[in-house]
């Protein structure tokens, strides 16, 4: 049985979403979970990696089990095994060959800034702090400049090992909601860190940093030391995963 989760989770609380040797991961977590609840060791597939402080509001994940339960019993079941940042809020089986990573279409994220001259509390590793006003109309026509299909490296962190830095991105905006300042931007796949690097982007425009106008170039570049700096993990939110078509 192949079981499609989706989770939402708080990134403060782990190194990331990967297992790895000598931090502690959300799929670490999950897998534990999963052990207890099945009765055994499976690998779980999520939809994609996420850097230490990164946040889902919607993370997608399958395993597959010889064992059958019923959907609400697993959701029930790893939620009472999960740390409490992480949670289950869907499950449903899908045919044996989906692959959470694999069958993606495309992703949105969101960076969120908290504008405000003191810190608030309630923003503690959830948004990127800023302090002085930003100049929300101008970062929204400058996203604008990221649509369609580019060539990325120049927003692109050392480290990366994909065959090509070509990716479409479908939408992309910068709105204000309250005292946050939010850029979403769907694409059909991201870079390493490739989302913080366009939200320090356009906070560099905004400052004066960076020329409006210049995104285009810097897409052209190829050089990441043009762009923008790679913003803060605790800003960053994986907020839908979208499939093919018939995948499902």
């Amino acid at each position: 049985m192949n079981y499609l989760l989706t989770l939402m989770f708080d990134g403060s609380y782990f190194h990331g979403w990967q297992t790895q040797k000598n931090a502690y991961s959300v799929q670490e977590n999950l897998e534990d979970a999963i052990e207890k609840l099945f009765g055994e060791r499976v690998r779980v597939q999520g939809c994609s990696r996420t850097d230490a402080g990164v946040h889902a509001r919607s993370f997608k994940a399958n395993f597959s089990t010889q064992k059958e339960m019923p959907c609400e019993t697993v959701i029930s079941g790893l939620n009472f095994f999960l740390h409490e940042a992480v949670s289950v809020q869907t499950c449903v089986t899908v045919p044996d060959a989906f692959n959470a990573r694999f069958d993606c279409a495309s992703k949105e994220y969101e960076y969120v800034f908290y504008v405000g001259r003191e810190r608030n509390p309630f923003y503690k590793n959830r948004a990127s702090h800023v302090k002085h006003a930003l100049d929300v109309p101008l970062m929204d026509r400058e996203a604008k400049c990221f649509l369609g299909t580019h060539d990325f490296s120049a927003f692109c962190a050392a480290g990366s090992s994909v065959l090509s830095n070509v990716r479409t991105v479908t939408e992309a905006e910068v709105t204000a909601r309250g005292d946050l300042v939010v850029f979403r931007v769907r694409a059909d796949g991201f870079l390493y860190n490739m989302v913080r690097i366009m939200a320090g982007t356009l906070l560099y425009i905004s400052e004066g940093k960076i020329p409006p106008g210049e995104i285009p170039a810097i897409l052209s570049s190829k050089d990441r030391t043009l762009a923008g700096k790679t913003a803060p993990p605790e800003g960053l939110y994986l907020n839908q995963v979208f499939y093919k078509e018939g995948s499902l």
